[in-house]
């Protein structure tokens, strides 16, 4: 009996040394992810909390700081639905049709007429963007693994590409479109 109860124990304990440590959401992580962010060309930066491209599902912390661009995109083959809350800051969260007008504008970190609105669930296939509105907007997002560069997500050939030059102009519009 005391065998059986021995080897349960040193069982129990080798899956406990194996599970990963806990990963604190704090002010520190956000201002540390701020910085490679503000330092970086694109103008943001993820924190991932999913261990690798073929994890299921993916959870990151996505810090935009104002003056980013995200292309409009989609998610559609495969199907992924997204979902974002804005834990600092504000952000627009923009859906477009097919041919790039713009259907729908959620601004998170904001009340509303629901009360204040912390994210949006974005269904599978669905064009949209998401924008910071203050110097800094820390999201947290999750979307199903795995990632495959090759077919993460297609980009809208209405609107431009980032590396575009007209593509702050763009974005600005979209902001002030609101």
């Amino acid at each position: 009996m005391r065998a059986a109860s021995h080897q349960v124990c040193t069982a129990v304990a080798a899956k406990i040394e194996r599970m990963p440590e806990v990963r604190l959401i704090s002010g520190t992580l956000f201002d540390r992810v701020a910085r490679s962010a503000a330092a970086s060309p694109r103008r943001r930066m993820n924190h991932n909390f999913h261990f690798g491209s073929a994890d299921n599902p993916h959870r990151f912390l996505n810090v935009l700081m104002q003056g980013t661009y995200i292309q409009p995109h989609r998610h559609s083959n495969p199907p992924k639905s997204e979902t974002f809350l804005v834990l600092e800051g504000t952000a627009d969260v923009i859906l477009f049709d097919d041919d790039g007008a713009v259907t729908a504008r959620y601004r998170l970190g904001e009340d509303s007429a629901e009360g204040h609105l912390w994210g949006v669930d974005i269904p599978a296939g669905t064009w949209h963007t998401i924008l910071p509105r203050t110097a800094r907007a820390v999201c947290f997002e999750v979307k199903p693994g795995p990632w495959q560069p090759s077919n993460d997500k297609e980009f809208a050939g209405w609107a431009p590409s980032e590396n575009e030059s007209s593509a702050p102009a763009y974005a600005r519009n979209l902001l002030e479109d609101a």
